[in-house]
């Protein structure tokens, strides 16, 4: 697995995997399977444990970026930011091989091919050797889609959406009802609370920065689902 140290926030299908390093945790991003799912790994460089956001497809990818010499990470849990199949392809193959804790939403949890092993609300948090990750719920997209938030004590918030927010819009949804839903939450819990230099990490594609995004929120509503 080749790892360019250079990160812009994309990557290809099939190639390269991406890494940004911070002062206490590197992020690591993989895009796997058909549907050009982003996987991120998360290490706490104090520990060298690691935290899987979404075993999307691909488990030998995604083996081969965790590693596999003797000071590989240790990947204690695999988090699910929702049930969308795209999502979990690889999670009982990535979670059984790595004796990882799994954790998801409770409203997300029935259609996993593994039950969660932990379940976490909004407001919980998930830890990863010593850096915390706080747990945002945000409905709409689905019932139990997550995000996780890194407020980084050196530099800028770093926000994991899942699908729920995108460069461009929030993520699809089935309803009227739904997208008010989930375009409220993603208001009122990312763009009221995190600052524009929050650096953003979607389910699929590239990131951005809620600050790139913030002007266009009245058009999105605009626009509707």
């Amino acid at each position: 697995m080749n790892i360019v140290e250079t990160y812009t926030g994309h990557v290809d299908p099939g190639g390269d995997a991406a890494r940004r390093t911070l002062d206490a945790l590197t992020i690591t991003k993989l895009s796997v399977g058909p549907m050009d799912n982003n996987a991120y790994l998360l290490v706490c460089r104090t520990e060298n444990e690691a935290l899987l956001i979404d075993a999307a497809n691909d488990p030998e990818r995604i083996s081969d970026l965790i590693g596999h010499g003797p000071d590989r990470p240790a990947l204690k849990t695999v988090v699910t930011t929702h049930q969308h199949q795209d999502h979990w392809q690889a999670l009982g193959a990535v979670a059984g091989a790595n004796g990882s804790n799994t954790a998801a939403h409770p409203l997300d949890a029935e259609p996993l091919p593994i039950p969660p092993d932990f379940l976490v609300e909004h407001g919980d948090t998930v830890k990863v050797g010593q850096v915390t990750l706080e747990v945002i719920h945000l409905r709409g997209h689905t019932p139990g889609s997550i995000a996780l938030l890194y407020r980084d004590p050196a530099g800028h918030p770093h926000l994991f959406t899942g699908d729920s927010l995108f460069p461009g819009g929030v993520g699809k949804t089935g309803s009227p009802e739904d997208f008010t839903s989930l375009l409220d939450d993603v208001e009122s819990r990312i763009f009221d609370e995190l600052p524009d230099e929050t650096w953003f990490y979607p389910g699929h594609g590239d990131d951005s920065t809620l600050g790139e995004q913030r002007a266009h929120l009245a058009e999105w509503r605009e626009r509707g689902w």
